[in-house]
């Protein structure tokens, strides 16, 4: 399984066959890196420029092979037990969904680009998932899998239930006189 730099697990043992498609596509197959951010990797955006900026991977699926790609969740439900985010507007309580990384930058990775004597890429891609906090730290703390078949922490249940009821309750109408009291 692929372990973060501190030596625990991540859940996966290969995070490209987790990750989607490319954050940087574009619905018409097109690299968006390679159009908003030439000067970062000006190599990279001619290239792409000269195939009129298509992604190089195309229907390969082969992300691993670009120095740019990046997958980011933007899922509010954990991946592995299915919990749902509740988040309170002006409540500054810790979220129940987080960001998990799959993938790690090793020590000497570089900056994610292939190396001149291989053809591989090494793990400094960005990949996350959405875990709730109590996944997030079963798959850290022990050998728990992200595609692991199961139910919600009760303790998470917990939180949830309490975060909908006080939504219920601001929901709620109130008559300014039965609030004031006048």
């Amino acid at each position: 399984m692929e372990e973060t730099p501190e030596g625990t697990p991540v859940g996966v043992d290969n995070p490209y066959d987790v990750a989607g498609h490319c954050d940087h596509l574009t619905d018409d197959g097109r690299c968006r890196f390679a159009l908003d951010h030439t000067g970062v990797d000006p190599e990279f955006a001619d290239e792409r420029a000269a195939d009129e900026y298509a992604c190089h991977v195309g229907a390969d699926d082969d992300w691993q092979e670009c120095p740019h790609y990046r997958w980011t969740t933007t899922a509010d439900e954990c991946r592995r037990c299915g919990l749902g985010e509740v988040r309170l507007a002006h409540d500054d309580s810790r979220p129940l969904i987080e960001e998990h990384h799959l993938s790690y930058a090793d020590a000497d990775a570089g900056d994610g680009a292939a190396t001149a004597d291989s053809d591989t890429v090494d793990a400094s891609h960005e990949l996350t998932v959405a875990l709730c906090r109590w996944c997030h730290a079963k798959v850290h703390q022990s050998f728990a899998r992200i595609d692991d078949d199961v139910d919600p922490d009760p303790e998470a249940v917990a939180e949830r239930e309490q975060r909908r009821t006080a939504e219920t309750e601001e929901l709620g109408f109130q008559s300014a006189r039965d609030r004031f009291e006048r």
